[in-house]
């Protein structure tokens, strides 16, 4: 079904595999005649051009790239827009798009979901921007419809900001990463390796675009293979897939922890911008003759069959004909991988599901970015037509992820179809994917085709003992889900299915007659509107020459996601109100640390206001006296105080900064990991300056509610240390170890010392 490739691969015309070895230039010679050398033949590839054609600093391997256009949602564009404002901000130097996706359904608190709103469409007027109004579109179906472009990029604040089947690099940052496009700076980073998604054969009637993804996933995810890497669609299996299912697999290649992804463009791509009114959109793109990739995924769709991607991530993947197989077995190692997630904190299990030895879920939903496209409504649809989803605990949502695509579903008759059924048809919203709507019952288990499963993405509070599961299927096995009344079934069962498949039309007048379009002209005269829960970032200091840190939550869980360190849903209505939002940070993993990093902030904030730091947390006296044993002259002038957490491998999932910043405003000073999760998240905590420290796997030095003393930590980043001396403050001593300093740009390094991005802004 899926197979890695151990080794580098050249491919020959695009469909050719020849493994990377002492013979592969004289097998590349007989093929065609020429033999190109690696670094040669590695420009070749779709991504290289493409960067080429962005990169501003003349040097590949260190890329410096601005990029065509913006998009955010309404959980980080007033964070961004602040922040920008805050460095100088005059105008969008390039076509920004906000959206209201996210928060437009789950806000509470009074008024501040629409005031954010209202802050995002002045600035759209003031800045030069675009505004998207809520219900519209789901961030990622408009810039699919209206912004990508062959040979573009696209940078944007939500994680699954992915184009490339459309044949635009897109990449999905924190917020920091558009301020500094925002300003006219640019995105460094090395030259990314590019590994080979190699499709071949074709899918069988009933697998859809989330089947494929999940497959890829699970193959690529623990062994971190496509890390940091651009994944490269290639070979004949490419044409066999539609547009919307190309964007399926797509979007969800965010979830393999790479960079970005591209895809070969043909004809079907072509009539894509056609359908959409932007022929002039549509670039043709394929790798050179002889291309060489640094890894090879290759991926025989004919073998792909329905999946399901149980709790507690988008790995842990089966088919669906495995699991019920294997029902008992597998339910027995999801409990287990809940005492890991949930940290035991409350009884779990989903063997109460089991009736009659098959698998009953509670709900089902079809949405968002990854689910709400129009070909696999269409295909539930079909399944559905006829059909009732019963009386019972079952439900069944679907969130068309456009306007335009709810209007020619209605026009069709295929919203009828599932109307009919009992099944509900919501509008365009991403509230499923990041826990604030459809939250099942406790202890509910969802089928959902959206983007992720992590712990909590559902809506549950585990801190209340309320806690839901997600699993991740494809909207088709979903539907024939619903026509078995919840009983879990893959489409692939239902081989008496019609699919009618109709053409889709689109029609842009909705966004025509509602979507705001400055087109890039800015108007000063415009006020923007605050609503009282909007607030500006507070004062952050420099990095001082010295730092006491005290550990303050210690993780060991395999991963820890963006969402554990700052959870989603409905505390993202506090998303404009760093201080009011960071009150959340890892509540459902480490209840504990936000009154643990609030207490020692008490100590730099006494340093800021000029008063001994001593007085107001009296433990300091211990550390201070053992500190002066061996640095005597550490002290007044010279020293910060603040927090630190470790973490295995914290940062994956979400783009959301507030992970990185929301540590920050309560005093946080540093992670400290084994490794990170995904780029996105340790240049979140670069440009929030925080230091993202390494240590190796083992045993650690410290434990949680230690002290540390980093001397020198200035000097060290200063003069571009990779090597950090730290110690543990115990017993009265200081306890060496080292800490590791990964790479870091100059600008990084600048933005480090300054405190933060904003504090760099304002040099």
């Amino acid at each position: 079904m899926v197979k890695l490739y151990e080794k580098g691969i050249y491919l020959v015309n695009g469909t050719e595999i020849v493994e990377d070895g002492q013979d592969a230039a004289a097998v590349l010679a007989s093929k065609t005649g020429n033999a190109p050398t690696k670094e040669e033949a590695a420009r070749g590839t779709m991504a290289y051009s493409i960067l080429e054609a962005h990169n501003t600093s003349g040097n590949m391997e260190k890329l410096k790239i601005k990029f065509d256009k913006l998009t955010s949602h309404d959980i980080t564009f007033v964070g961004i827009i602040q922040t920008a404002r805050a460095s100088g901000l005059e105008k969008f130097p390039i076509p920004y798009v906000l959206t209201n996706c996210h928060n437009s359904l789950c806000a509470v608190g009074g008024t501040i979901n629409e005031d954010d709103h209202m802050f995002g469409l002045t600035c759209a007027k003031k800045y030069g921007g675009i505004y998207v109004p809520p219900h519209q579109a789901v961030i990622h179906q408009f810039a699919r419809e209206m912004l990508a472009g062959g040979g573009r990029m696209i940078l944007g604040s939500d994680s699954h900001t992915r184009y490339g089947a459309l044949g635009t690099m897109a990449m999905g940052e924190g917020g920091p990463e558009l301020v500094k496009q925002l300003l006219s700076q640019t995105y460094d980073i090395n030259m990314p390796g590019v590994v080979a998604i190699y499709l071949k054969g074709e899918p069988v009637k009933g697998v859809g675009p989330q089947d494929v993804a999940l497959a890829i996933i699970g193959a690529v995810f623990a062994n971190g293979y496509v890390k940091n890497k651009v994944m490269e669609f290639v070979g004949p299996g490419v044409s066999s897939l539609s547009a919307d299912f190309r964007i399926g697999v797509d979007v969800m290649t965010t979830e393999t922890t790479c960079l970005s992804s591209i895809w070969r463009t043909d004809d079907k791509i072509k009539e894509f911008y056609d359908i959409h009114g932007r022929s002039e959109d549509y670039k043709e793109l394929n790798p050179a003759p002889v291309t060489y990739y640094d890894g090879c995924v290759e991926v025989d769709l004919s073998a792909i069959r329905p999946m399901i991607a149980m709790p507690f991530h988008p790995s842990n993947v089966y088919t669906i004909e495995e699991l019920n197989a294997n029902l008992m077995d597998i339910l027995d190692d999801v409990e287990k991988k809940a005492l890991v997630s949930l940290d035991g904190a409350v009884d779990y299990t989903l063997k109460d599901k089991v009736h009659n030895g098959r698998l009953y879920v509670d709900q089902g939903i079809i949405a968002g970015c990854a689910g709400g496209g129009f070909e696999n409504i269409c295909d539930a649809a079909d399944i559905l037509a006829g059909k009732s989803i019963g009386p019972d605990e079952f439900t069944l949502s679907v969130y068309p992820a456009s306007m335009p695509v709810y209007m020619e579903l209605v026009k069709n008759g295929m919203a009828a179809k599932i109307m009919q059924t009992g099944a509900i048809m919501k509008t365009a919203f991403c509230g499923p994917c990041f826990g604030a709507g459809d939250t099942p019952c406790n202890n509910g288990f969802s089928i959902r085709h959206s983007t992720r499963n992590f712990p909590n993405r559902e809506g549950s509070k585990l801190q209340s003992g309320q806690i839901a599961s997600v699993a991740l299927m494809d909207a088709r096995s979903i539907a024939a889900t619903a026509a078995n009344k919840g009983y879990l079934t893959p489409a692939t069962d239902l081989t008496d299915i019609e699919y009618t498949s109709p053409k889709y039309f689109f029609d842009k007048t909705i966004y025509d007659n509602r979507v705001f379009d400055s087109h890039g002209v800015a108007d000063p005269s415009v006020e923007i509107k605050f609503g009282p829960n909007i607030k500006d970032w507070p004062a952050m200091s420099a990095l001082p020459e010295n730092m006491v840190l005290k550990v303050v939550s210690e993780i060991h869980d395999p991963v820890t996601t963006t969402d554990e360190l700052i959870p989603s849903g409905e505390t993202s209505s506090y998303r404009s109100n760093p201080l009011g939002l960071a009150e959340f940070t890892l509540s459902r993993k480490d209840p504990s640390y936000v009154g643990k990093a609030k207490e020692i902030q008490k100590a730099q904030k006494a340093i800021e206001a000029g008063t001994c730091p001593l007085d107001v947390v009296p433990e300091l006296k211990d550390v201070m006296a053992a500190v002066h044993t061996q640095y005597p002259n550490v002290g007044e002038g010279n020293l910060g105080i603040g927090s630190t957490i470790f973490a295995v491998k914290p940062g994956d999932g979400s783009a959301r900064e507030q992970a990185a910043s929301c540590q920050k405003v309560l005093g946080g000073w540093a992670n400290i990991a084994n490794e990170y999760a995904t780029k996105r998240y340790r240049s979140n905590l670069i440009n929030w300056g925080m230091l993202p420290f390494l240590i190796p796997a083992g045993d650690l030095p410290f434990a949680n509610g230690d002290y540390l003393f980093v001397p020198e930590i200035r000097k060290a980043i200063e003069e571009k240390a990779t090597e950090i001396q730290a110690y543990v403050v115990k017993d009265g001593a200081l306890k060496p170890f080292m800490l590791q300093m990964g790479e870091l740009t100059n600008d990084e390094r600048e933005i480090i010392l300054k405190g933060c991005l904003i504090n760099y802004n304002r040099r």
